[in-house]
């Protein structure tokens, strides 16, 4: 059996309820555990934390928090080559999210009136970054650059220790690069709770971001309410759309460029043309034996992948609006035209020479994004997770006048009469309220 399999456009449902019900932070036996883990360390600080991370990483880190020395020489020891690339790459993603900074705004109404917006950081955020089975220095600066654009006056990074009960130095370097100066020896659910509840040593946030696995994921979205989260992120996918020119090679190479993540991230081609899927899928083949991570793609290809083949373009761009996925990659030289049909996917990559990954690691928009087919009504991270809009009302005495009495009546209708008082007493001070019978009775 190839790894990739070629579905025809009409039997495509279950291969496409397959791929979106991949939902591991929805499992009855994580929620569980994690609601312990959540406990334990509302309930018990610090202490939960050191026997947690003792118990799901092999180490008990000695101190939770990263020492200035230790971030300083991560940051020494750092490549000079790497630490040129993630320069470079912070300052793109910084310039993608000045782009999108909203502005605080007052517009006057005439007769005295105003009223406007004010837009204002958080005052603490928390950053999670995992580590897996790889460090993920990319990871730390889309997390810190929208945070560090949208102003927030401190960055909390937890990330899970390694073998010496440190974070790793990438992670640590990285951060330092950025000037995140608080960095904490913890990942997991266990992370989470110390973000959102605050230990002796981790402070509560007010924002808890980036990706993770089941656990991170299932705890942020219990911890909703406690802190705000940017998303409850799931596996990885990628949809390739493409026509019958598109080269076979680099769209199986897009394919397998998210596939290799996990056993449960998703890879489909969606296409119009029965030759170039079996030329793809061909490729596929070759490819895969010569990866290192060929092990997680045979796992992940034949569970998760596809090569849906439709009799039109317009079926296909109906597919891809089916999948809403994390990532689209159009490979067609009407990339442009065939993206302006498309409304929903997370990120979207243009043409033949924009590959994924420069959207990952470098160019500038965001690598947090929507999964799931949460691309329906969920955005990629970016400075609006980091801001509050606060709106301001200055009315006036003669506009007051003017429309003061079809508020209290409106106020009335609803049966809030204490709301109609108080518009009226600034009518007339002397006013008296005769309190209707329904409203004495309740």
């Amino acid at each position: 059996m190839p790894l990739l399999p070629i579905v025809p456009y009409a039997e495509r449902r279950d291969r496409l309820a397959a791929v979106l019900d991949r939902r591991a932070v929805f499992d009855d036996a994580v929620e569980a555990a994690v609601r312990a883990i959540l406990d334990d360390v509302r309930g018990r600080g610090d202490a939960a934390l050191l026997d947690l991370t003792e118990r799901f990483d092999g180490v008990r880190p000695a101190p939770l928090k990263a020492t200035a020395d230790e971030l300083d020489a991560a940051l020494d020891a750092l490549d000079a080559g790497l630490r040129e690339t993630l320069e470079a790459a912070a300052a793109n993603v910084r310039r993608f999210h000045e782009a999108e900074m909203p502005a605080s705004w007052m517009r006057d109404d005439g007769d005295g009136v105003a009223y406007g917006q004010r837009v204002m950081p958080v005052d603490r955020a928390g950053l999670y970054v995992p580590a897996g089975t790889a460090p993920l220095p990319s990871s730390v600066v889309m997390n810190a650059v929208p945070a560090l654009v949208a102003g927030v006056g401190e960055l909390h990074l937890c990330s899970p220790p390694g073998p010496d009960g440190r974070p790793h130095p990438l992670v640590m370097a990285t951060a330092r690069l950025l000037g995140v100066e608080h960095v904490y020896a913890v990942g997991g659910a266990q992370a989470v709770a110390a973000l959102a509840f605050g230990t002796e040593t981790v402070p509560r946030v007010d924002v808890v971001v980036g990706p993770g696995n089941a656990y991170v994921a299932t705890a942020k979205k219990l911890v909703v309410g406690q802190v705000g989260i940017d998303s409850v992120a799931g596996p990885s996918e990628v949809v390739v759309l493409a026509d019958a020119d598109a080269d076979p090679t680099f769209a199986a190479a897009d394919l397998l460029a998210q596939a290799e993540h996990d056993g449960r991230a998703s890879a489909v081609l969606v296409t119009p043309s029965l030759s170039l899927a079996e030329a793809v899928q061909a490729e596929v083949e070759r490819l895969v034996p010569t990866l290192p991570r060929a092990y997680v793609l045979r796992e992940s290809v034949p569970a998760y992948g596809a090569a849906i083949v439709t009799e039109t373009m317009d079926e296909a761009v109906a597919c891809v609006d089916e999948l809403a996925p994390e990532h689209l990659v159009i490979l067609s030289d009407d990339a442009e035209a065939l993206w302006a049909q498309v409304r929903h996917a997370g990120a979207v990559f243009l043409g033949p020479h924009s590959p994924e990954p420069v959207g990952d690691y470098f160019a500038g928009p965001n690598h947090v994004l929507p999964t799931g087919g949460t691309a329906r009504f969920a955005s990629a991270l970016g400075v609006g997770v980091f801001l509050r809009r606060q709106s301001v009302l200055r009315y006036s005495a003669a506009r007051l006048a003017q429309t003061g009495e079809a508020i209290a009546r409106l106020a009335e209708a609803e049966g809030l009469d204490a709301h109609a008082l108080a518009v009226r007493l600034r009518l007339d001070p002397g006013t008296g309220y005769e309190v209707r019978g329904t409203a004495a009775e309740a």
